[in-house]
């Protein structure tokens, strides 16, 4: 039997050629490269996550959607090691942190993994952007907190990753509060990408954007995704985008996961009565 990954299993040329689009995963034997089990989160005596399982694969883009308070943010700060759950384990399979779980490690030791192996696009960019800064030295902080001193060094890399995400190079200089939110969005995932991490975090990347732009910035996440071998998660409200760039996806409510599966299946014929509520909402 032939087990194709899902970069495999993409159809050749058509408009746009490589960003043509992916087929979801079949069957995946590969060792995931993320494996969170039981993550429970409070806030007081609110609980944001209960018992919340995840698991991704290698090259594979997991769709979380769910109304307002149903604990997608607080799960994407979880996986980004920004907080600390009452309950769980979070494994990533990168070097020098297999078989570790990463809840236990210092806050030094998050902060290395997390700057070298996880990447985030926040639905904010002043959340992940310096705004006075120019749009290249966004992206070289990532290289300098990496160990990167060199300034031609950080210049080119710079240059490469905003190239990378379809920055116009002529405009990296220019700090992102002079840029349209569109052109924001590139910075930070220049910045995101620029050491190549094995997980790449996208909370709302196409809010507020205007139609043309957002089609633009899902076709480069898909190059990115195909060129990097990333494996993504992405939060939206937009099932449109979810349709378009997930394989899977998990409909979460009241901090819980009430259905997972393949993106086709989960919005096509819904068996939870909640996300036949939201996929019948969005029609």
């Amino acid at each position: 039997m032939t087990v194709t990954s899902p970069a495999e299993s993409a159809p050749p040329g058509g408009p746009g050629g490589e960003l043509a689009e992916l087929q979801p995963p079949r069957l995946m034997l590969d060792a995931p490269v993320l494996r969170a089990c039981g993550l429970s989160r409070r806030y007081g005596r609110v609980t944001a996550l209960q018992d919340v399982d995840v698991t991704l694969y290698p090259r594979e883009v997991l769709g979380i959607v769910g109304e307002s308070g149903s604990g997608k943010s607080s799960l994407l700060r979880l996986l980004n090691l920004e907080e600390t759950p009452q309950g769980g384990s979070y494994h990533l399979n990168v070097p020098g942190a297999q078989g570790r779980d990463l809840l236990t490690l210092t806050r030094f030791e998050r902060r290395e993994l997390r700057v070298r192996h996880i990447g985030i696009v926040y639905q904010n960019p002043h959340l992940g952007l310096r705004m006075e800064h120019s749009s290249s030295g966004n992206v070289a902080e990532r290289l300098v907190l990496a160990g990167e001193r060199s300034f031609a060094a950080l210049r080119q890399a710079g240059r490469v990753s905003l190239a990378a995400s379809e920055f116009p190079l002529e405009r990296l200089d220019d700090p992102p509060r002079e840029l349209s939110g569109g052109m924001q969005q590139r910075v930070q995932l220049a910045k995101a990408i620029a050491l190549k991490p094995a997980l790449l975090l996208l909370d709302e990347p196409t809010t507020g954007l205007d139609v043309s732009v957002q089609a633009l910035v899902l076709d480069t996440l898909r190059r990115v995704r195909r060129e990097l071998g990333v494996a993504m998660v992405i939060v939206s409200h937009d099932l449109g985008v979810i349709r378009t760039l997930a394989d899977r996806v998990m409909v979460m409510r009241g901090g819980q996961v009430v259905e997972v599966g393949l993106v086709d299946q989960v919005l096509d014929d819904p068996l939870h009565p909640y996300t036949q509520q939201l996929v019948h909402a969005k029609l």
